[in-house]
């Protein structure tokens, strides 16, 4: 996500930003619907979907440049997307992509329905994961509508340290691929109760959670799942000279520069191995 955006609750004074914005984008996206982005259509969005919907706004610079509609959200049950729409001129810079990971952080697996014709964003959807389940004809407006699905992504920890410049990593046994230490959520833990357990394990290392911080997440598809996404949440924090103790579980460790952790991580590894870099963390 940008740094310069955020996203927030819809808030009542946000009503005529969010229709401006819904209007302009809505008529590029559809411009097969007949009065789409005004008159009946645009009542309902104001007098129902802003009502009933829970309702996200993407901001920027003190602008609202993107809208995010649920519907039957229910925490760990999967949500809706009962609208997405970014603002033409905001387009293409991640706003869409950061609203629909802000709804699978929230609840999960997510489904929607998109207009046939719609190619651009059957496309952005397509590239996010998501599949067809069923296609059926809109009742308002006669055209083709394909149903389309996530599941939740892959939750996990990591731990982000880097000596010299160069990124630790593990190898677990049976595996050429190196991963940033860490791993997946136990039931009943925070995140960070996961990634101290997760370091104990794999690395020996005793981390108490309170000296962990967040520093960003990573949303990619995780490695060897077929497709999936996944939802990394990166922590720094803990003591900079090391002595690792390999579990049984992990094979080796090592640390990389960028080439190397691009040639011999996990995908997730570029986005993180940039924003190092881009924070003075690492080499470029």
């Amino acid at each position: 996500m940008s740094s310069h955006t955020i996203i927030r609750r819809y808030r009542d004074e946000d009503q005529d930003a969010v229709c401006d914005l819904w209007s302009r984008a809505s008529q590029q996206a559809h411009p097969f619907v007949e009065g789409e982005g005004e008159g009946e259509r645009a009542r309902a969005l104001r007098e129902v979907y802003l009502v009933q919907a829970e309702n996200w706004v993407a901001q920027r610079d003190g602008a609202v440049i993107g809208l995010l509609g649920l519907l039957g959200a229910e925490d760990g049950a999967g949500a809706e997307i009962g609208g997405l729409f970014v603002a033409p001129e905001a387009q293409g810079a991640g706003v869409g992509r950061d609203l629909v990971e802000h709804a699978a952080a929230r609840y999960g697996a997510l489904a929607l329905e998109v207009f046939e014709e719609n190619a651009g964003a059957r496309r952005f959807y397509a590239h996010l994961g998501f599949t067809e389940r069923e296609r059926r004809i809109d009742e308002q407006t006669g055209h083709p509508v394909l149903a389309v699905e996530r599941e939740a992504p892959l939750r996990s920890v990591s731990w982000l340290h880097v000596r010299d410049g160069r990124l630790l990593s593990v190898r677990t046994r049976g595996n050429d691929t190196f991963y940033l230490p860490g791993g997946k959520y136990e039931p009943g833990e925070t995140a960070r109760e996961a990634l101290s357990r997760e370091l104990s394990e794999e690395l020996g290392l005793r981390i108490p959670s309170e000296e962990l911080s967040e520093e960003f997440v990573i949303h990619d598809v995780a490695h060897g799942r077929n497709g999936r996404r996944l939802h990394m949440t990166c922590f720094v924090g803990g003591p900079q000279d090391i002595e690792p103790a390999p579990g049984r579980e992990i094979a080796e460790y090592a640390w990389f520069d960028r080439a190397q952790s691009l040639e011999r991580c996990a995908p997730a590894h570029r986005q993180v191995v940039d924003r190092l870099v881009a924070r003075g963390r690492m080499r470029g």
